[in-house]
C-alpha cells in the first residue's frame, strides 16, 4: 500500500513503521509549531524555546496517531482480523488490515475505538496542562501539553466525519451493513460519501489559496484528493474481494509459461526473454527442476557491463512464500501476498514442481469479465492500473 518503509519498533505484536513521506509532515509540523503557533500564543520566549516545544509537540502528535492506531489494532485482533501493523506516512498514521471486518459489529468496534482513545488522550493532557498551570510550571511545558490536549480533540473530530474510510465512515459503513447485511452495498455508500468530502476539501482548499492561505490551502486540496482516492480505493478491494473469494488460482493460472535455464548469461535474459514477453518475473529450471526465479529487480542490481559475464544462477532467488503459491489457493490468497511482496506474478508450485504462474494481470481480466457478465459495478475495477506486469 505505501511503498517503501523503516520499522521503527513492536508494540504489542504490532509492527510500528514509517514511510519516507512521514519525514515531510514530521519537519512541516516541527516547524508550523515552532515558527507559528507557539510563538503567537506564548511571547517573550526564546528561539531555542520555541523549537525545543515544537519537536515536543511533533513527537507528542506522532505518539497519540501510534496510540490511537494501536486500539484500533486491538480491538480487530479481539475480533480475529490480522493486523499487518501501524505505519506513520505523510497523511497521518493507518492500523493495516489484512481483511475486511467479519462483521458490522467487529466494524464498528474497531472504528470508534480510535477517536474514543483519541478523546481520552486529550482528556488526560488537558487535565495535565490545569494542574501544570495551578503548580507553577514553566510556559514551555504547560502550552505544549495544552496543544496536545487540543490537538487530540482535533484528530477524533477529523476522523469521526463520516467520511469512508476514516473511523466515522467505518462507522457509518457498520450501520448500514448491519441495515442491509450487504458489505458491497454499504462501503458502495459509504465511499461515495467520503468521495464527496474529499471533493470538498479539495474546494476548501482552493478557497483557502486563492484566499492567500497558500500552504493551508495546499494541504486541504491534497488531503482531499487523498480521501476521495482512499474511499474509492477500498470500495475497489471489497468488489475484489466479494469476486474472487472461493476461485481457486488454478482456475486462470498460465499452464505452460515461459522459464529462464540458469546457465545462460543475464545480458541473454534480457535480450532474449525480458524484452521478448515482458514479463518483470521468469522461473528458473535445470534439469526440470524448479530451483527458483530471476527477476528484474535482480538483473537491476547488476551493472550493465557485467551482464554478459554474469549468469542468471548467480541472481536466482530461492522458491519462498514470497514468490510461490499453490495452485487450491484462494486467489485472494495471490493478491495478499502481491500486495505484501510488491511482486505481479506469482510461481505455481505442488510437491516442489512448477505448475504454473499467476499474473496480476491475468487476475484483473479475469476480475473484469465475471463483474461485467454479473452486472457489478464494472467500472471501478477498470480503474485498477495492470501495467505492473
Amino acid at each position: 500500500m505505501f511503498g517503501k518503509k523503516i520499522k521503527l519498533f513492536n508494540l504489542f505484536g504490532f509492527e510500528v513503521k514509517i514511510h519516507l513521506s512521514w519525514f515531510i509532515i514530521a519537519f512541516l509540523v516541527t516547524w508550523s509549531l515552532a515558527a507559528g503557533l507557539f510563538p503567537s500564543y506564548y511571547e517573550g520566549l526564546s528561539t531555542s524555546t520555541y523549537w525545543i516545544m515544537g519537536i515536543l509537540g511533533a513527537v507528542g502528535l506522532f505518539a497519540s496517531i501510534i496510540f490511537h492506531e494501536l486500539w484500533h489494532s486491538l480491538v480487530a485482533r479481539r475480533f480475529g482480523m490480522p493486523m499487518h501493523g501501524i505505519t506513520l506516512f505523510i497523511f497521518g498514521g493507518v492500523a493495516e488490515m489484512e481483511d475486511e471486518p467479519p462483521s458490522a459489529k467487529a466494524e464498528f468496534y474497531m472504528a470508534i475505538a480510535g477517536p474514543v482513545t483519541s478523546i481520552i488522550v486529550g482528556v488526560i493532557f488537558y487535565v495535565i496542562y490545569i494542574l501544570g498551570d495551578i503548580g507553577g510550571w514553566p510556559t514551555a511545558a504547560t502550552g505544549v501539553f495544552s496543544y496536545l490536549g487540543f490537538i487530540n480533540f482535533i484528530l477524533a473530530g477529523f476522523n469521526l466525519l463520516p467520511a469512508f474510510p476514516l473511523d466515522g465512515g467505518r462507522v457509518l459503513r457498520s450501520a448500514l451493513w448491519k441495515w442491509k447485511d450487504n458489505l458491497s452495498w454499504a462501503t458502495r455508500i459509504a465511499s461515495r460519501i467520503g468521495s464527496g468530502f474529499g471533493v470538498v476539501l479539495i474546494i476548501f482548499g482552493i478557497f483557502g489559496f486563492v484566499r492567500g492561505s497558500f500552504i493551508g490551502g495546499i494541504w486541504w486540496v491534497l488531503i482531499g484528493f487523498f480521501l476521495r482516492n482512499a474511499s474509492q480505493t477500498s470500495y475497489q478491494r471489497v468488489l475484489m474481494r466479494r469476486a474472487l473469494e472461493g476461485e481457486s488460482i488454478k482456475r486462470f493460472m498460465e499452464s505452460d509459461p515461459v522459464t529462464a535455464p540458469p546457465s545462460i548469461s543475464v545480458d541473454e535474459l534480457v535480450q532474449n526473454y525480458i524484452y521478448k514477453y515482458h514479463f518483470k518475473m521468469f522461473p528458473v529450471l535445470e534439469d526440470e527442476k524448479l530451483v527458483g526465479c530471476v527477476t528484474t529487480r535482480k538483473v537491476k542490481g547488476i551493472p550493465q557491463e557485467e551482464w554478459n559475464v554474469r549468469t542468471v544462477k548467480e541472481i536466482t532467488e530461492e522458491c519462498s512464500d514470497d514468490n510461490t503459491i499453490s495452485p487450491e489457493a484462494d486467489a485472494m490468497d495471490a493478491l495478499s501476498t502481491m500486495n505484501k511482496t510488491q511482486n505481479s506474478r506469482l510461481m505455481v508450485t505442488e510437491d516442489g514442481q512448477l505448475v504454473g504462474i499467476i499474473s496480476l494481470k491475468d487476475m484483473l481480466k479475469f476480475l473484469s469479465l465475471k463483474l461485467d457478465l454479473e452486472q457489478q459495478d464494472i467500472k471501478q475495477i477498470k480503474r485498477i492500473p495492470t501495467s505492473s506486469e
